[in-house]
């Protein structure tokens, strides 16, 4: 979206009087692309529904505190990322298991879920997947799935270039010694 068409949309979100249609445009804009983000962090299609629902409702709540100091879709990428590291963290307490059986138990889920469509190799990336830590996982997603650049994924989880030059590497070693070991 460009950046006149953002600030138009965002004006709009903000008015009581176009906040509606705004906000249905909003969704058709970006439902997709988070969704898969979301999914990405919470593996299961249902759960990844209910994110995304959540993430919207956050959206459309707090837009009239958007301060425009990055950009509208790197604000909802923060927002969805939050809701989906809760949202695991909420299931785990519940169960009242650790976070990285929780993952382990979503990776062995992932083969029942119908709407997975991987293949061998795609199940054997998100078992490396989850083992690696939350940040480098977010990082790894946002680059390799979602081809976003260093300075857009900085925006969204507020760090340093360098800082996520460093987790994307790291990662990737990991993946790496992970499906090679195996």
């Amino acid at each position: 979206m460009q950046l006149l068409a953002e600030e138009a949309l965002i004006d709009e979100l903000k008015s009581p009087e176009t906040r509606e249609r705004a906000f249905g445009v909003l969704v058709n804009t970006y439902k997709e692309r988070l969704y898969w983000h979301i999914r990405r962090i919470v593996l299961n299609h249902d759960d990844a529904d209910d994110v995304l629902q959540n993430t919207f409702i956050k959206v459309y709540r707090n837009i009239d505190g958007f301060k425009g100091d990055s950009k509208l879709y790197s604000w909802m990428y923060r927002i969805a990322t939050n809701e989906s590291l809760t949202f695991l963290k909420q299931r785990s307490k519940k169960a009242g298991i650790s976070d990285e059986e929780l993952k382990t138990r979503m990776v062995e889920n992932l083969q029942a879920d119908v709407y997975f469509e991987g293949e061998e190799i795609q199940l054997k990336l998100q078992q490396a997947l989850a083992t690696l830590p939350d940040k480098q996982k977010l990082v790894f997603n946002m680059k390799y799935y979602q081809e976003m650049k260093y300075e857009e994924i900085s925006e969204v989880l507020e760090t340093s270039v360098g800082a996520l030059k460093t987790s994307y590497h790291l990662a990737v070693k990991k993946i790496e010694t992970y499906l090679k070991a195996d």
